[in-house]
């Protein structure tokens, strides 16, 4: 019988869940636990398939848990439960092997398909990785946290820092290296063990940067140095990587935001969704109409956890914004 552990420092919550999974008992059994410290506790003394943690929780938190399982259980898949949830962080779960984060609040029957699917995959033989070290990251810009994080490149044995404070990376150290040039190097390691310190010694801001933009340019420097096969020839097809455009291009529109109004200004996400299409071009045709011109940008507020502001193209782009943003600026600044 397979295990899976369930860890949240609700009682009530894992009460519900253990509850809502009942029905599922004949395919896993679930084990519970209110803490890291439990539920490391749980992954020693028995074998578990799969981990379903919150990342908020005292003693020992989920990010603790997390970097615990990355180094000594890697093989184990996790689900997180997080009160943030994007297209681009789903995307990033699916390319760095995570099985998922599930928003807050949240069907019961959609973690139970999850887990039965991760499970499953198990049976059939399939390959699991844990997070990597850039969604982990991410995770921790997402949810605000303030922490250091000591990281060790497994290949080299090089030691490098990460400073993050409510969630803005303030500060990188390697080597003699500091700040952005540190951040690069240690953002561009593949393998890597990892700490975490629940508090930051540093103050001075020493990265202007967000987080993602940095990975990403970590992970373009990287390809850049990797020698092609010597085999390599015109039509071979070992070229080297192009660019995504579209990348590219959202890079540019959430950097020119978070540079002029700082990481915290209430953009959650950036993407390209042909979705709203349509809904683009029939708001254009009513200001043409009533002569207001065609459409630049648009925010759009329905009520739910976060507004979108969308700018129409060939595809239209969406920011995913916190309703609290300062949507005016950010619209002048998209909009000059």
């Amino acid at each position: 019988m397979k295990k899976v552990l369930l860890v949240d420092d609700d009682r009530e919550i894992r009460l519900v869940l253990n509850q809502g999974l009942s029905r599922c008992a004949d395919s896993f059994a679930v084990r519970m636990a209110g803490d890291g410290i439990e539920a490391l506790e749980c992954l020693r003394s028995q074998e578990i398939s799969l981990v379903v943690t919150d990342l908020k929780m005292p003693r020992m938190d989920g990010f603790e848990l997390l970097a615990v399982i990355m180094e000594s259980y890697p093989d184990i898949p996790v689900i997180v439960i997080s009160g943030f949830s994007s297209p681009n962080m789903q995307r990033l779960a699916r390319q760095g092997g995570a099985v998922a984060f599930i928003a807050k609040p949240f069907p019961i029957e959609s973690l139970t398909r999850h887990i039965v699917k991760m499970l499953r995959k198990q049976t059939e033989g399939g390959t699991l990785h844990n997070l990597s070290s850039s969604i982990f990251l991410q995770l921790i810009e997402m949810e605000q946290k303030t922490c250091t994080i000591r990281l060790e490149n497994k290949p080299s044995g090089n030691k490098g820092i990460l400073f993050f404070m409510q969630g803005e990376l303030f500060d990188a150290r390697v080597g003699d290296a500091q700040g952005v040039a540190a951040a690069l190097e240690i953002l561009a390691w593949d393998q890597v063990s990892l700490s975490i310190q629940n508090d930051c010694s540093i103050r001075e801001k020493r990265i202007r940067r967000n987080l993602y933009s940095l990975i990403l340019e970590a992970a373009r420097r990287k390809d850049e140095k990797t020698p092609l096969p010597s085999t390599a020839g015109p039509g071979s097809g070992s070229e080297p990587p192009v660019p995504d455009p579209v990348s590219e291009s959202l890079l540019r529109i959430r950097a020119r935001i978070e540079n002029e109004l700082g990481v915290g200004c209430g953009v959650e996400d950036a993407f390209q969704d042909s979705v709203w299409n349509e809904r683009v071009k029939r708001i254009s045709r009513h200001g043409e109409q009533l002569k207001l011109g065609k459409l630049i940008l648009a925010y759009v507020g329905r009520g739910e956890p976060r507004d979108h502001i969308v700018l129409p193209g060939e595809t239209a782009t969406v920011l995913a914004v916190n309703p609290k943003c300062p949507r005016g600026k950010i619209m002048r600044i998209l909009g000059g």
